[in-house]
């Protein structure tokens, strides 16, 4: 302690107010990421992107399509050529969302923006590389040059892939999701907040 003191010319009287706040920052930094379910984030599961509620139209008419059976949702949206610009984009996407979400600032239907249109487009490219070069012969265009009317998005002609331009949380408002992810919160502490029965 007194090297802490000498090192950082704390005056003694502050320590302990300052490893309380310390340790309170700490514990709610804890908290947010358990009840966020942070660690989610880290794979690839798409159950990941319901715990934000407004996702479950999008999550559900991915479920529903042809595309839930050989993709998982970060397979078209994020980068696939480097497990570094992987998780840096999911990163910097993820702080997004998480700003919109929390701000409450998130448009009704959720659109993705030029990043990750070039993103999810690049992945089409991939994934149905031998379609576009051998098969139609349609080539491969960027979504910018889509943008710059050089040619059509993927899903200006496919427009019953994963999320529909119909997909919003209007248009889908009953939707189940399942599996829904398990909830953070421990049996003993919802049994504790239960209302008693009258």
């Amino acid at each position: 302690m007194g090297f802490l003191k000498r090192l950082l010319h704390i005056p003694t009287n502050l320590i302990l107010p300052i490893i309380v706040f310390g340790g309170i920052i700490a514990g709610l930094g804890t908290y947010t990421i358990y009840m966020s379910k942070a660690h989610m984030y880290l794979s690839d599961d798409p159950a990941a992107c319901v715990n934000c509620h407004i996702m479950t139209p999008y999550y559900q008419t991915w479920f529903h399509n042809s595309h839930s059976k050989w993709t998982n949702c970060n397979d078209c949206h994020v980068p696939q050529n480097s497990v570094i610009s992987k998780y840096y984009f999911k990163a910097m996407d993820g702080l997004l969302h998480s700003a919109v979400f929390t701000m409450r600032t998130e448009p009704l239907a959720i659109r993705a923006r030029n990043a990750s249109s070039n993103v999810v487009m690049d992945n089409c490219i991939r994934c149905h590389t031998q379609l576009n070069n051998e098969f139609v012969k349609t080539g491969m265009i960027s979504f910018n040059d889509a943008r710059e009317g050089k040619g059509k998005a993927c899903w200006d002609c496919h427009t019953s892939i994963a999320h529909g331009k119909e997909s919003s949380i209007a248009s889908t408002p009953n939707a189940i999701v399942t599996p829904l992810p398990e909830s953070p919160i421990p049996e003993w502490l919802k049994k504790a907040m239960a209302k008693p029965k009258e």
